[in-house]
């Protein structure tokens, strides 16, 4: 039977999480209510909420779950036991096969507890995490996730005028997805690739995927750090079965300190499958930050670009690109699978060509020759440099010619 997971510390939420539950049965979705709570206490503290919220799956049964045992979970200390719980609650949902949607709520504690599992869980699985955080930096909680994130406005205490409407908004939410899920298509599924861009690398991505949807289910992700994160959990599960990493821009925000960075296992999802990858340096030459006034000191007297009244753009230097160059180069020797890194050496942004205000073809030199020095070339890894800026048309043909080339069943 499918069910919704209502997950959270009953030794402390027991009401709310009761609550939650209820509502859902009412909708019409069964459900399966799963004590999270670390005090080693079996239910709720209060007689009464352990009465009516008895747990369909015990703490200690989801402790189990932990690698080394319950008794990693059951330390006495709080902090400990808050990390050993939620790993074994995470690997407690994977081994389930009847996990149709998942919902808690709390504090920081709560969303802790909940949110590793909730990450592990398939994209398109209904996820809702009802939180006191959710109105501030949700990254930690979300991830690369599609996480419903909602904001309790009160504390999750008890049912009052707020929290009774707030917690039952989010029940009736995470019931209408799942009782209205949208179906598969009915057409023949296509194989998937992901594909990298930003505003200033649009064109490119647009015309490429034009070029290929016919054939291929085209997955674009947002070059935002976190849009980097989600693609390669989605090729490390095996969803998708080639990268047009055409926006590599994370890598700049990663090693100059901009606000939407990569992290360190940026590419280690391509490098562990082995997919084919036909990636480019798109939007290397910027470091993203906040509004005008967001911008570190140190940075004040560098080449900034207003994008919109949120977003300020910095040019790279030749320095900094030559330091892009060597990170991305080492990554792409360690691929196992084939690989075409296409260098557009017309420019590698929108605002990277002549008459704009990054155009800057000594800082793009010094990246291009940076990955040269260091590219190992094989038969299968190969480095093609193209006259074309990223966006002109002919560099997207291009990137369709290498990934044809390099595609297996690609017509």
């Amino acid at each position: 039977m499918a069910r919704a997971y209502v997950a959270g510390t009953l030794d402390s939420k027991g009401i709310e999480l009761g609550y939650l539950r209820d509502c859902l049965e009412v909708a019409g979705v069964a459900t399966c209510l799963v004590d999270l709570g670390t005090s080693g206490r079996a239910a709720a503290s209060d007689a009464t909420a352990a009465a009516a919220n008895p747990a369909d799956v015990t703490a200690a049964e989801v402790a189990s779950c932990h690698p080394d045992g319950a008794a990693a979970v059951f330390t006495g200390d709080r902090g400990t036991a808050v990390t050993a719980m939620a790993e074994a609650f995470r690997r407690f949902v994977l081994a389930r096969d009847d996990v149709a949607g998942i919902i808690g709520a709390g504090g920081s504690g709560n969303s802790a507890l909940v949110a590793p599992a909730m990450q592990a869980l398939p994209v398109g699985l209904p996820k809702v995490l009802v939180s006191t955080l959710a109105s501030g930096n949700v990254a930690p909680y979300v991830g690369p996730a599609d996480i419903m994130m909602l904001h309790s406005v009160a504390d999750v205490q008890g049912l009052n005028a707020i929290t009774r409407r707030v917690l039952g908004n989010a029940a009736h939410a995470l019931a209408g997805m799942m009782l209205n899920a949208i179906p598969p298509s009915g057409a023949a599924p296509k194989k998937a690739i992901g594909l990298s861009m930003f505003g200033v690398t649009t064109p490119c991505v647009q015309a490429v995927t034009r070029a290929l949807e016919a054939e291929f289910d085209c997955l674009v992700f947002h070059a935002t750090g976190t849009g980097g994160q989600a693609l390669e959990k989605l090729v490390a599960s095996g969803l998708v079965e080639a990268m047009l990493d055409l926006t590599t821009t994370e890598i700049a925000d990663l090693l100059v300190g901009g606000v939407l960075p990569a992290t360190e296992a940026r590419l280690e999802a391509v490098i562990e499958t082995g997919i084919p990858y036909v990636g480019s340096v798109g939007a290397l030459d910027m470091v993203n930050f906040g509004a005008l006034d967001s911008v570190p000191e140190q940075f004040k007297g560098r080449k900034l670009y207003v994008h919109n009244a949120n977003v300020t753009l910095m040019r790279t230097t030749p320095e900094e690109n030559a330091g892009f160059g060597q990170w991305l180069a080492a990554k792409l020797n360690r691929m196992t699978g084939p690989v075409r890194l296409l260098l557009p050496l017309g420019g590698i942004s929108a605002i990277d060509v002549p008459g704009q205000p990054f155009h800057d073809p000594l800082a793009d030199a010094a990246l291009f020759a940076a990955i040269e020095a260091a590219f190992e070339p094989t038969a299968a890894r190969q480095l093609v440099r193209l006259p074309h800026a990223i966006n002109d048309p002919a560099f997207a043909l291009a990137v369709v010619d290498a990934f044809d080339e390099i595609m297996p069943g690609a017509a």
